[in-house]
Parts: structure tokens; C-alpha cells; sequence
């Protein structure tokens, strides 16, 4: 058997000694031709091999690269140098890839995000990247975990659909047909698209959710998390084309239930990340800090990373209505200084991204949930309120990033949704089978949507989306 490999961050982890072990990974330094710095990706932290002068071929020696890859086996013994309890003194040292110190893109030095993005194929050999991805990977875990303890069903919604869950209109089309202009046509000259794959048109989905409630009118109480796709042209530090959504479904809950769940489950994914990966968040903390120092004093941040994510654990999140909220920002000095970029001008409006930030960032200080908006910006599917003018939506805003929760109790009345829907020229027959549920034994019902790279980008201290999804699609990019 080829692997009997130690993890790395296991061996460091074992004030163990005097016994043989074999590493495998990828070489970060080798400095006065003894010492390798070895990484394998099981933490930020190498293992230092000792390769004794004299005992090792030069040829070998001279192909221990920046980004090669090794096997090394040898005694386990006390380290000397700082930092480390351990080192490996290595009696065989295999190169099981090569690698040219002169074109390797990832040399031992500090790169900007944006090189790294660009050579995002080889970017998770970074420190910061390696925390990145340890992190989601531990947030996705704890997502499963939550739902999975409290009985949840996960279900997996279609990529494919036929059907704009937001009434959006901005999808990726998915399609057989040529290309070339030599597709068949309507006799008004439009695609025909009947005689495509599915018969029908089709998109990548923007939400699984229509199908969740499905779902939920049956097991009571499921979710979703898989990607889904925005063909929206924005070039901003918080979009992507291709993200991947946590979306509960819950039959019997109300609005405030559906809020108690977001909240819940939030300070629960995040506490499994702080538990489990501190050593990562320590080190994006850290690496948080030095960035802020370099912004001036007025536009940093007020909190550390760790003091951020401790304060959104430990306190209950704010929560008011959309008109408690408008009410605070027409008020807000913010406003009455022509500080927005979007003044507030009067119940109705749709909140931007800097309101939702002020509200959370300079006014409450903590993550704060927003309840009951006018139902002219809201969608067809939210259960409407008795007062005539708003629905029972909820969305969660964070530090930082803005809105990173939406949702809503959903509306379960038939007259009322079809009279919704009639509004929005949303055509009924194209959803006979999502309004079969509110005639065949409906139910009040809640969800909400969770940007999943949106929470990675709260937990890690990220700033911009498209560091912690593997390989970002956005406009123009779609590389690796």
C-alpha cells in the first residue's frame, strides 16, 4: 500500500516522538539545503524535514522546488527551532512531482487577491485560501448537521426548470439547439421551442424553493443546498453567476418561526466553524487586521473578525419592520446629510445594500432581521398581510456584506395567491402543479434563502465573493 501517510496537522498536533512516520505533500521552502518546509493542506502549518548534509544525492536535492511534490519517511524527533514541537529527520526522500522554480506561479512571497484569482487553479496552495476553504468546507458540514439533527429532509431541487422562481427574468437559457440562426422558428420568427430537448424552454434555476414546498407539504419539513444561477451583469464584490443556496422549507411555520430557524441555524454553522477551525480563523483574523490598517481610521472596521463572530453568537439579533426601518433611516443624520448614494425617500422604496449596512453597522451593531415589506417589491408567492399593504417576508442583514437571508411565510390561500399572481402577470397554468398544493390540503408554510458564499464571506472576513467560491463565474470569467 503507496499511502501510509501522517497528516500533517496530526503529526504536529502529537507531542509524540522517537517512532518512523511517512509525510506527503508539497514542498513551500527549502532553505541551507537541509531544511523542507512541507505542506499538505491539513493546516497552514508545515513540518519541517531535516535532510542531513552528506546523506542526500545533490541531483535530488536540486529538484526540492517551490510547489514539488515529496514523499518523505523518517524518525519523528523533538524540534529545536521555534514554533514547532516536532520535526521529521528524514532516511528517504522521494520527489513524486516536479516542479520549475522559475514559472510556478505560487512563489514564497505575498501575492494580491487579484493575482490569485487569476491563477485560481493553484491558489488553494496559499495560506489564506487553505483557511478559505477549510472554513466552507466546515460550514457546509455544520449546515447538514443542523438540519439533519432537527429531522430535517434534504432534497435535491432541479437545476434544469422551467420555471423563474423570483419572477426575475435574468437565467442562464439551457438549450439544444444550434446556435447558428438555423433553429426552428415560430411563424412570428421566434425560437420554437418545442422542438428543443426538453420541449419547452428552459434555465438553470434561480431557486429550488417552489420545489421545496412541494416537499414540505409532505415531509413537514426539508431543505435544499445546491448552486443556482443569476445572469445578472454585476460586477460587484458581493454577486456571482454561480453560487450555492441553503433553502429550508417548513409546513406549520409562521413568520416568526421561520425567524427563529434563520437565526438559530446561523449561530449554530458559525459556532461549529469557530470550534473547529480556530486555528484558520486565527490566522484570517490576523490577516484582517493587517488590511484594515492599511484603510484610513473613519472606514474600519469596529470589530475584529473573532470579536464579530463571538458578538453574533452571543447576542439575539435586532429585529423590526420594514417601516420601523425606513422611519430610522429617513431620521439618520446618514440621510440628512446626503451621505446615500440612494436617499431615503419615503415608504416603498426597496432598501440598497448601503441602507441595510447602516442599519446593522452604525445604528443596531449587530445582524438584524427586518419583517412585514410593502408587497409591491416583494414576491408573487408571499403570504400577504392583513393591513392590505405589506407580506410576511423577513430578510437577515450582517455586517459587512448586507442581506444574507430572505424569506418569507408563504402565501397558502388560494384566492389569494392566484389574485397575487394575476397582478404580476404571473401565468397560473405554467404553476398548476405549485397551486395543486394549496388545493389538495394546504397549510401555513415559511422558508428562506441563504447565500452560502455570502456566510463564508461573513465567517472568513473576505471581502470580496469571489474569494470563497473555488472558481468564481462572473461576467467574462468562466476560466477554470
Amino acid at each position: 500500500m503507496f499511502n501510509k501517510r501522517i497528516r500533517i496537522k496530526d503529526l504536529l498536533a502529537s507531542d509524540k516522538v522517537n517512532y518512523e512516520a511517512t509525510v506527503m505533500g508539497w514542498v513551500r521552502t527549502f532553505r541551507n539545503n537541509q531544511f523542507i518546509a512541507l505542506n499538505d493542506g491539513s493546516t497552514n502549518n508545515n513540518i519541517q524535514i531535516v535532510a542531513t548534509l552528506g546523506e542526500f544525492d545533490e541531483a535530488l536535492l536540486k529538484r526540492l522546488t517551490t510547489g514539488a511534490c515529496v514523499k518523505a519517511t523518517g524518525e519523528v524527533i523533538p524540534s529545536l527551532g521555534k514554533g514547532q514541537k516536532v520535526e521529521l529527520k528524514a532516511t528517504t526522500i522521494e520527489i513524486l512531482g516536479d516542479s520549475d522554480a522559475e514559472t510556478f506561479p505560487m512563489q514564497p512571497k505575498k501575492h494580491s487577491l487579484e493575482f490569485l484569482r487569476e491563477n485560481a487553479h493553484m491558489r488553494f496552495r496559499t495560506n489564506t485560501f487553505g483557511s478559505v476553504f477549510r472554513v466552507r468546507h466546515a460550514l457546509a458540514f455544520a449546515i447538514h448537521k443542523f438540519f439533519n439533527d432537527k429531522g430535517f429532509l434534504y432534497l435535491h431541487t432541479p437545476i434544469i426548470t422551467a420555471s423563474d422562481a423570483e419572477g426575475a427574468g435574468e437565467m442562464f437559457k439551457v438549450t439544444a439547439l444550434p446556435l447558428d440562426g438555423t433553429a426552428p422558428k415560430n411563424d412570428d420568427g421566434t425560437i420554437n421551442f418545442k422542438e428543443d430537448f426538453f420541449g419547452r424552454s428552459t434555465n438553470l434555476t434561480v431557486s429550488g424553493q417552489l420545489e421545496g414546498e412541494l416537499a414540505a407539504t409532505a415531509f413537514s419539513d426539508i431543505y435544499t443546498f445546491g448552486p443556482t444561477f443569476r445572469a445578472e451583469n454585476s460586477n460587484t464584490t458581493r454577486h456571482l453567476a454561480e453560487f450555492w443556496m441553503i433553502e429550508p422549507e417548513v409546513a406549520f411555520n409562521d413568520l416568526e418561526d421561520n425567524a427563529n430557524l434563520a437565526e438559530e441555524f446561523i449561530k449554530y454553522v458559525i459556532k461549529h466553524a469557530m470550534d473547529n477551525n480556530k486555528e484558520d480563523l486565527e490566522f484570517l483574523a490576523q490577516r484582517l487586521e493587517d488590511e484594515e490598517k492599511q484603510k484610513p481610521q473613519t472606514e474600519r472596521s469596529e470589530f475584529g473578525l473573532l470579536e464579530k463572530l463571538n458578538f453574533v453568537v452571543d447576542n439575539d439579533f435586532e429585529r423590526l419592520t420594514y417601516t420601523e426601518a425606513i422611519e430610522i433611516l429617513r431620521e439618520s443624520n446618514h440621510n440628512k446629510k446626503k451621505k446615500f448614494q440612494y436617499p431615503i425617500t419615503g415608504w416603498g422604496m426597496d432598501l440598497q445594500s448601503e441602507h441595510e449596512r447602516y442599519l446593522v453597522e452604525k445604528h443596531f451593531k449587530k445582524p438584524v432581521i427586518l419583517m412585514n415589506y410593502p408587497k409591491e417589491i416583494k414576491a408573487f408567492y408571499m403570504r400577504q398581510n392583513d393591513d392590505g399593504k405589506t407580506v410576511a417576508a423577513m430578510d437577515i442583514l450582517a455586517p459587512g456584506i448586507g442581506e444574507i437571508v430572505g424569506g418569507s411565510q408563504r402565501e397558502e390561500r388560494m384566492d389569494k395567491l392566484t389574485q397575487r399572481m394575476e397582478e404580476m402577470h404571473i401565468p397560473a397554468e405554467e404553476l398548476w402543479w405549485y397551486l395543486d398544493t394549496r388545493k389538495f390540503g394546504t397549510c401555513p408554510h415559511a422558508g428562506f434563502g441563504l447565500g452560502f458564499e455570502r456566510l463564508v464571506q461573513f465567517v472568513t472576513g473576505m471581502g470580496n465573493i469571489r474569494d470563497v467560491i473555488p472558481f468564481p463565474r462572473y461576467p467574462k470569467s468562466a476560466e477554470f
